[in-house]
């Protein structure tokens, strides 16, 4: 693959990684240089990709990398009380949002790329770097999660 049709495929892949961002980090100044760092170590390290087909999931190896990168930098800078929420995307479902945010990471970071991204599990696994069943596994613990709190929410509303 040349580096025009390379960067054409980083391009069109905005939407994505700006979606996998949001799973990991709060404030949008941190997604952004999140999405550009990825997108530059992408571009220079183009190279070391073997196979085309798997560049996607290449890439958002990247991001996921440089997001926790910055969860590290930043836990010495900012208090987790002072952090402002996350609201969720135009048309989403605010009360799903905010309860699949509060899962831990292990567990919301497979949910979003697998019913949000709609990536199959041995794509996840790669990407996360885990086998795929840890993968299937997390998956069912994260609707086990949210299907407890959804009751308990209902039964907190009758």
């Amino acid at each position: 693959m040349n580096k025009t049709e390379f960067e054409s495929r980083i391009i069109a892949m905005q939407d994505v990684l700006y979606r996998v961002s949001v799973t990991i980090l709060r404030e949008p100044k941190d997604r952004e240089d999140a999405i550009q760092e990825c997108i530059l170590k992408a571009i220079v390290k183009r190279e070391k990709l073997k196979d085309d087909r798997a560049m996607q999931a290449w890439v958002i190896r990247i991001l996921i990398n440089e997001c926790y990168a910055i969860l590290r930098k930043n836990r010495r800078m900012i208090p987790l009380d002072k952090l402002p929420e996350r609201e969720a995307e135009n048309g989403g479902d605010p009360e799903v949002f905010r309860m699949l945010f509060s899962l831990p990471d292990k567990l919301r970071l497979p949910m979003v790329l697998y019913y949000v991204e709609g990536y199959s599990t041995e794509e996840i696994a790669k990407m996360l770097s885990v086998p795929a069943g840890t993968v299937r596994s997390r998956l069912t613990r994260g609707r086990e999660k949210l299907k407890t709190m959804m009751e308990s929410e209902e039964a907190a509303t009758v």
